[in-house]
């Protein structure tokens, strides 16, 4: 049988994102190329290893303010980018 994480999709705050919290995009078919990630109002920083491992999943990370995340996402799809998008409201 395939065993698929847990994911906890209760991501409040930018301190809530965690590894497991990304790992659903790691599962999305096709891979992604890119994740763009908005943290609410204003961008904030993210542990370096969690990018890291992204990156080592061939998932590149992109780290905004909301809105300026939903207009790079709208623009990556436009071009036909494959991505996904994890957005925090402001």
């Amino acid at each position: 049988p395939h065993s698929v994480p847990s994911v906890s999709p209760q991501v409040g705050s930018y301190r809530d994102i965690s590894h497991e919290s990304l790992s659903l995009f790691r599962l999305l078919e096709p891979q992604i190329e890119i994740l763009v990630l908005g943290t609410g109002d204003r961008v904030e920083r993210l542990h370096p290893a969690m990018l890291k491992h992204m990156w080592e999943s061939g998932i590149a990370v992109e780290v905004q303010d909301t809105p300026n995340a939903c207009a790079t996402f709208n623009f990556l799809t436009s071009e036909k980018r494959i991505a996904a998008a994890g957005l925090i409201p402001p």
